[in-house]
């Protein structure tokens, strides 16, 4: 049976025998030997090491978010802690009240003061001095540098540095004596005494001739309808009585005003010409809001909008302006007597003394300077284009000078006053009519034709027109004084002297008319 099975499936290798025990025995160790596959290679561990390098991906993201939320709080915080009390912003500039040591940026303190702030405006204390916060100023700049956006803007540091100049110490004044109980049952129409008619008063000096106080003695009280007790007067400022000879009161030179020096004391009093500040003048802005400024030339705004821009380049304020113009004035022969003639004083404050003052001028009141400084702008702003022209731009300087002067009729349109400058100097007074007030003892009438006279300029009729004079000398002496001006070989030639009798034929002066009807037969 097993042959035939052989044969019917032969085996092409030849037939071995089957291994013994030893053999198996050894194949079975060095199978357990072998060293296994490293981890690497195994697929099942692959999205296990991907999602441990996520996670600490997202571990190192959610520490630095951490991080900078960190940073942004603590920012904010010192930033909220560093806010000045009056503006509710991270403070400029800051300075310190003494001795209650709050901190204001430097600019709303100066604001604080000048409208009228006599404390700390946080605590309400005394303050005796406000000094610059250095230490502060540090803190700050490093928060700024930590985070830029909490930098106030360029506009409001503009502004700031406007009204403070970092580093500069300032003074809070002290509050002001609590003023008396009002008397509701005073009588409107009797005067009440005023602060120095009280016996033994503060101010360190009385009255010689008292106000009796209505309620105490109201048989001697004074009635207003009669006008100011003997003695005594109204303030230009707050209308109250004081006493004329008080050391305290001052009086305008100008519109003859007095005041008390005593309610507001940087308004109720006169100061020296170059001390006082204009009434209502104080910034660009006030005048770009007076209308008075623009009428002061001629409407021309176009003039105007030019020195506007001069002033915020160079950020001159009106009282520069104005202590210029002082200067200026003191050099004059005639000083301030021009604008006094014009009766611009006599009723500036409505309560002024009649007539027109005399000098010396030495003391001015806020109204008068507010005048003073309206009366010589346009001046100022001739003299000011000649010496800084480096400050204009060219295209300003380049404009020709307008045919009609300072008076043109044109000005106020906007196209002419671009295209032509109407800031023009006065000329100065010509040779010809000095010479002719020198030599007033020889008429020119006298003269004949071949005398040498000196001429003026052909081109100028007002100048020809300056030479007709306006009062006809006697003894029928107008003939040869036309004459004179017929034979002049100059106006024969260009005409002039034709333009400018065809002028004066057509002005209300007859002078010109009697000497041409003297020379018919």
């Amino acid at each position: 049976m097993s042959e035939p099975h052989l044969t019917e499936f032969p085996d092409s290798r030849p037939a071995t025998a089957p291994p013994d025990a030893a053999h198996c025995a050894s194949s079975v160790t060095m199978a357990t030997l072998k060293r296994p596959a490293s981890p690497s290679f195994e697929n099942d561990d692959q999205p296990k090491r991907k999602r441990v390098r996520e996670h600490a991906d997202e571990t190192a993201m959610v520490e630095r978010d951490a991080a900078v939320c960190s940073k942004s709080k603590l920012a904010g915080e010192l930033a909220f802690e560093l806010q000045c009390g009056c503006c509710s912003e991270l403070v400029y500039n800051p300075v310190v009240v003494l001795p209650c040591q709050h901190f204001f940026c430097g600019s709303c303190c100066v604001l604080w003061i000048r409208n009228g702030g006599t404390n700390c405006p946080a605590c309400r204390g005394i303050s005796t001095a406000v000094n610059p916060f250095r230490a502060l100023q540090t803190v700050v700049d490093t928060l700024l540098r930590s985070a830029p956006e909490l930098a106030r803007t360029e506009r409001e540091r503009q502004q700031a540095d406007d009204v403070y100049r970092p580093g500069l110490s300032l003074r809070i004044p002290s509050p002001k004596e609590p003023s008396p109980e009002p008397n509701l049952n005073a009588n409107l129409d009797l005067a009440q005494p005023c602060p120095h008619c009280i016996a033994g008063n503060i101010h360190g000096w009385r009255c010689p001739q008292p106000i009796p106080d209505p309620v105490a003695d109201p048989e001697h009280a004074w009635h207003l309808d009669e006008g100011a007790p003997p003695g005594h007067g109204n303030c230009g400022h707050c209308e109250n009585l004081l006493a004329i000879e008080a050391p305290v009161t001052s009086k305008c030179d100008l519109c003859q005003v007095l005041f008390c020096g005593i309610n507001i004391r940087e308004r109720c009093r006169a100061l020296p010409l170059d001390s006082q500040h204009p009434q209502g003048l104080s910034s660009v802005g006030d005048l770009i809001e007076s209308p008075d400024v623009y009428d002061c030339f001629d409407n021309n705004q176009y003039e105007v909008e030019i020195m506007f821009d001069y002033l915020r380049t160079l950020n001159k304020k009106p009282r520069q302006i104005y202590c210029d113009i002082i200067s200026y004035v003191h050099t004059q022969p005639r000083g301030l007597q021009p604008l006094i003639e014009s009766d611009v004083f006599s009723d500036i404050n409505g309560n002024g003394a009649d007539g027109v003052p005399q000098g010396p001028y030495n003391r001015i009141c806020r109204v008068c300077a507010a005048e003073v400084l309206l009366w010589g702008l346009k001046e100022w702003w001739i003299r000011e284009r000649q010496v800084h022209k480096d400050k204009l731009d060219a295209a300003v300087l380049t404009r020709p000078d307008c045919p009609g002067g300072n008076g043109c009729q044109r000005q106020k349109e906007l196209t002419h006053a671009r295209d032509f400058n109407h800031i023009i100097a006065p000329l100065p007074l010509p040779e010809t009519q000095v010479s002719q007030a020198n030599i007033g003892a020889i008429p020119i009438a006298t003269l004949g034709s071949n005398d040498s006279v000196p001429l003026i300029p052909s081109s100028s009729i007002d100048a020809v027109e300056n030479m007709i004079t306006a009062t006809p000398p006697q003894h029928q002496q107008r003939p040869s004084a036309l004459s004179f001006l017929l034979n002049g070989p100059e106006l024969d030639d260009t005409g002039v002297f034709g333009r400018a009798i065809a002028r004066r034929m057509r002005s209300p002066s007859p002078d010109l008319r009697d000497a041409i009807d003297a020379l018919s037969p």
